[in-house]
């Protein structure tokens, strides 16, 4: 067996009534959103994050999974918590952010809410036309983890990219995109606008295409792509507790018993537009 990457480890914590599930990105793996994850689990939340199929390892194993494995490993979490919590959020981080879109396109007021961070909605490289016939001639290109405008901060995940399913991914992209009219859920978008990996446009088109009438918008101005481990870190993880106590401010004695029933007050901190 090959050993995990430092940090892959999925992460699992049993909370109170108000279940969350955090999806990480592509090439990445649960290190990436382990700070988030962590965070909410210490509020008294109980969180789920998955490890997705052919993460956490080498690329190669990647190379051999698709998306449909990687959004059947999500939604089997999400059944999971949805069967141990009341109310149930998704959030997640680029692609993890178009897996939990996905999720609440598909499984409607089983989903109480969603969070994404610098999600992702299509490949912009102009070579992704070619992808079909380019992934049996180059095995790999080179990858595209630490997007980090923080000092000292590193995401553990691949150096390299396997065209395979970088394919698989941009198929995926095309479902999510055409889904969105299906997301009516509260949405919670937060973005880069210096982002090298995925383009504040992504964000835009997914703002522009839901149905979602509650729809919060906020700038990470200080942070590239991963920022959960950036330099607005700390600022997500507020948004996020702001979201979602507002959304379960009517649950009573289990808001309390999740030590969510005091919002952060942040409401209005950086928001854009």
């Amino acid at each position: 067996m090959v050993p995990l990457l430092p940090g892959a480890e999925p992460f699992r914590h049993d909370g109170g009534e108000i279940g969350v599930l955090v999806c990480h990105g592509f090439t990445g793996s649960p290190q990436s959103v382990r700070p988030w994850a962590d965070h909410l689990a210490a509020r008294g939340l109980t969180v789920s994050l998955p490890l997705l199929p052919g993460h956490g390892t080498r690329w190669q194993d990647l190379a051999v999974t698709g998306w449909q494995d990687w959004y059947a490993e999500v939604d089997r979490e999400l059944g999971r918590l949805s069967r141990a919590c009341e109310r149930v959020f998704v959030c997640g981080l680029s692609m993890g952010g178009a897996l939990a879109l996905r999720l609440a396109a598909q499984h409607g007021a089983a989903i109480s809410g969603v969070a994404v961070v610098n999600p992702a909605n299509r490949i912009h490289d102009p070579l992704a036309v070619a992808l079909p016939v380019l992934r049996h001639l180059v095995p790999s290109v080179k990858g595209i983890v630490s997007d980090i405008a923080k000092p000292g901060a590193r995401e553990s995940g691949y150096d390299r990219m396997p065209l395979h399913a970088v394919h698989s991914m941009r198929r995926f992209y095309r479902v999510v995109d055409a889904e969105l009219p299906q997301v009516t859920q509260p949405l919670l978008v937060l973005h880069s606008p210096q982002d090298h990996v995925v383009p504040p446009a992504d964000s835009e088109r997914i703002l522009s295409q839901v149905s979602s009438r509650d729809v919060t918008e906020r700038l990470l101005e200080r942070s590239y792509h991963v920022a959960t481990l950036d330099h607005d870190a700390e600022f997500i993880f507020e948004e996020t507790d702001t979201f979602i106590t507002r959304l379960t401010a009517g649950m009573g004695e289990d808001t309390t018993r999740t030590g969510l029933g005091k919002g952060s007050g942040k409401e209005g901190a950086a928001a854009s537009g």
